[in-house]
């Protein structure tokens, strides 16, 4: 049997070429010729003819736009994300006059454009709220909430989302990271101790720059003055990073003369014992569990202080 031919009037067709205006408009802008018909939404049949590695593909193209709102508009209408991103179809429109939250559908939009041009982060961008229509509450004040969003968002991206569009490997890895981890540097304050601050940044790993340039493109309050304390926290912490980081590039973990210390306060005798014991502090040094570089009695407090725990009570 010869195969069919496709015409102009094919479903699938049809769909491909507004998949493909929209990734034109989001790189073009609503100005280009490519992009002056209506998009229009397409049957559910048709859509499931996609497959999970043209929708990922195409999604990837499309994010990577400089006019990516109105794309994302045009492929909602298309029927695209009701099909094969239902979490983000959820957040279309989810927004509350009444109580006062902002549509999490236009702030998601504001993220994306706002976010620098990398895969992971454009991804990140689209999804890091999907879990907010399913935790939004309304406390005894009035206040609205979404205590727990970006752990369930995370959760849903690994159990449904990435299964879905067989995504995986580093970028999927990367995604989930962005989604869950999302709000860490928002909750960044001045009072946080270097301590603290290295351990998030370790914490965070290789993922700490996309989540920082994250954290500053969601931020998306039209209060001028909000918006720029809210990216000079990020910077600010950022700054700190940085400094900490260097600090740490000359300061060794432990300071000299912390085994002599050791021994002559906890009776620990030159042993196997008193190396693991060094071990355990330099690793947590490392961590940002405790502080590194410190002079030995703020080392000896601390094992005095977790004795137990040390094995030296």
């Amino acid at each position: 049997m010869e195969s069919a031919v496709l015409t102009s009037e094919d479903p699938l067709e049809s769909l491909r070429s507004e998949i493909r205006r929209a990734i034109v408009l989001a790189d073009k802008g609503p100005d280009a010729p490519e992009t002056e018909r209506a998009f229009h939404a397409h049957s559910p049949a048709c859509i499931r003819q996609l497959t999970p590695r043209e929708v990922v593909d195409d999604m990837t193209e499309l994010l990577l736009g400089r006019h990516v709102e109105e794309a994302l508009d045009a492929v909602q209408v298309m029927g695209v994300l009701a099909i094969w991103m239902p979490e983000v179809e959820k957040m279309v429109g989810f927004g509350d006059s009444e109580w006062r939250h902002k549509d999490v559908w236009k702030h998601t939009k504001q993220v994306v454009k706002q976010s620098v041009r990398r895969p992971a982060v454009r991804w990140g961008a689209l999804l890091h709220d999907i879990g907010k229509p399913r935790t939004r509450k309304i406390d005894d004040r009035g206040r609205v909430t979404f205590h727990g969003h970006a752990e369930l968002g995370a959760a849903m991206y690994r159990r449904g989302f990435a299964p879905r569009l067989e995504l995986s490997g580093e970028l999927s890895d990367r995604i989930h990271f962005l989604i869950l981890h999302h709000l860490r540097a928002s909750q960044y304050k001045a009072s946080w101790t270097d301590s603290a601050v290295r351990r998030f940044y370790k914490q965070m790993g290789d993922g700490l720059r996309d989540l920082l340039d994250l954290s500053r493109a969601d931020i998306t309050t039209k209060r001028k003055e909000r918006k720029r304390r809210g990216l000079r926290q990020i910077s600010l912490l950022a700054q700190r990073i940085r400094d900490l980081q260097a600090a740490d590039t000359q300061v060794a973990p432990l300071p000299k003369g912390l085994g002599s210390a050791i021994m002559e306060h906890f009776s620990v005798p030159p042993s196997k014992r008193l190396g693991d014991l060094r071990a355990r502090l330099s690793r947590e040094a490392e961590s940002g569990e405790i502080e590194a570089g410190r002079e030995p009695d703020y080392y000896i407090e601390h094992l005095a202080a977790n004795a137990a725990d040390y094995g030296l009570a």
